[in-house]
């Protein structure tokens, strides 16, 4: 129990100490935000800060910090030091960057900022890789919520009348102002969300004070512990707890909704670990459950879900709780939508103050996501599939966010190492998990190599593309000595 509470003691001390020395390094100054200097009335837009906290929140914890803890937790009682850490150091970080260089540029998307710094070739490959990840990840928010409410009346067929209503509303939510509908409702669903999450600690440290050992690996979960290696495998499964390149997508949302840079650690890297508590309270949960419940150890994470919350909240509060989880995946969903519409309208120079304009950019997305929806559930294995392309893809964002703030703030003669150095690890997580992975390893198609010799070629892979990276940072560097540019 302790290793559990520790883990939320050091998330919120990094807040503190690191969050703080991370937001020295990035200098928030009293400069016009991209809000004030260029509103639209749709998309920027000035929010109050406790708005654009609880926004930030809801875009970026979708069910990563709950479904994939309920499976990561089978990894054993390290998760609850590999969470913090991974999210202190390299998620909130991730986050807390990305947000920063997109207020520093207008409030512009990833692919824009991939392009100023690691070059057009490169920004081209990346826009349509974050075009696929990014309709991916509305399919997976759809889904997932739709079989969650499926799974509270499983007497009754909901699952496709929830998949339409969720859709109508992230196309709803995707359309209209950015304060008309995400502005309104998001508070709601953020308090919702944290009494859930709330309730839930509060029962889980009264159910296990006299019986903290539920809260380490006893012989019943050791049984059924996963074998598969931490590295890689851990760190794709809990990728929203510890770091997430999804999030990256979001922060330019509220990089135009804000009226102060220096409202950004809270919004940014505070979020983040907000994100983490509500990770470790989940896995938390699910450990209590395996070891007094073995039979549910498995790749059924709803069911664990299920189980959590009436265990511990009862008959009342429990389906409260799975009300806030549906909520963390359907604002994650319509967010990840109006993201991929923002994105495809700075690459076309495609102006969104008309809603006749918004709608003719989201009408092909909405063809698209149609498309997988139906793929992905015209079986069990189609909508797997589509999870752990998800999963890693996500990942990749991750590397490449943390690529392009490292040669940002080498360009402007900043510690670049709080970038490098997460990116460096997660690009060796990323690629050594494609190497291995197989169907043999209960995982998607990969190249199915020796563990080891997939964790050399990632370790060669990354060193080499670790020099690319700093190369880049000096001669973009060089080059904006030579014309002057200051930042």
């Amino acid at each position: 129990m302790w290793w559990f509470l520790g883990g939320i003691a050091l998330l919120l001390g990094g807040y503190v100490i690191y969050g703080r020395m991370v937001e020295r390094i990035l200098g928030p100054d009293d400069r016009q935000t991209p809000a004030k200097l260029h509103p639209d009335g749709v998309d920027y837009v000035v929010l109050p800060n406790w708005k654009n906290m609880l926004i930030q929140l809801l875009n970026i914890a979708g069910i990563g910090p709950v479904i994939g803890v309920i499976l990561g937790v089978m990894f054993g009682d390290i998760v609850f030091i590999i969470i913090p850490i991974g999210n202190i150091v390299g998620g909130a970080v991730h986050d807390f960057t990305a947000g920063m260089m997109s207020i520093r540029h207008n409030g512009a998307n990833l692919p824009k900022l991939v392009e100023d710094s690691l070059g057009k070739v490169t920004a081209k490959i990346f826009g349509l890789f974050v075009t696929v990840i990014l309709l991916l990840v509305v399919a997976v928010f759809v889904n997932v919520p739709a079989g969650l409410i499926a799974v509270m009346k499983p007497d009754a067929p909901l699952f496709w009348p929830a998949v339409g209503i969720i859709f109508i509303y992230y196309i709803c939510a995707t359309l209209f102002p950015v304060d008309k509908i995400i502005g309104k409702i998001y508070p709601v669903f953020g308090a919702l969300l944290l009494v859930g999450s709330l309730a839930l600690f509060v029962s889980l440290l009264y159910n296990v004070w006299n019986q903290p050992e539920l809260l380490t690996e006893t012989k019943n979960f050791k049984l059924g512990k996963t074998h598969q290696p931490i590295v890689p495998v851990l760190f794709v499964t809990i990728a929203c707890g510890i770091l997430s390149g999804f999030h990256a997508t979001q922060s330019p949302i509220i990089a135009r909704t804000m009226a102060s840079e220096r409202d950004g650690r809270a919004n940014f890297y505070g979020m983040m670990i907000v994100e983490g508590i509500i990770a470790m309270i989940w896995a938390a949960g699910a450990m209590v459950i395996y070891n007094k419940f073995p039979t549910f150890m498995g790749p059924n994470a709803n069911a664990t879900l299920s189980k959590i919350t009436t265990y511990f909240l009862g008959s009342w509060m429990g389906p409260v709780t799975i009300a806030a989880v549906i909520i963390l995946a359907i604002t994650s969903g319509d967010t990840a939508l109006r993201s991929l519409r923002l994105s495809l309208a700075e690459r076309f120079s495609f102006s969104q103050v008309s809603l006749r304009n918004r709608f003719l950019l989201t009408l092909p997305l909405i063809i698209l996501v149609s498309g997988l929806l139906w793929w992905s559930n015209s079986d069990k294995q189609s909508f797997q599939w589509l999870w752990n392309y998800f999963a890693w893809g996500n990942q990749v964002l991750a590397v490449f966010t943390l690529f392009t703030v490292t040669v940002w703030l080498m360009r402007r003669k900043k510690n670049f190492l709080i970038a490098l150095l997460p990116g460096a690890f997660m690009m060796f997580v990323v690629t050594s998990f494609i190497l291995w992975t197989s169907p043999v390893h209960k995982l998607p198609w990969g190249f199915g190599l020796d563990l080891q010799l997939a964790y050399s070629l990632a370790g060669n892979l990354t060193a080499f593309t670790t020099g690319l990276v700093l190369y880049q940072g000096v001669t973009k560097r060089k080059e904006d000595e030579v014309a002057g540019i200051v930042d």
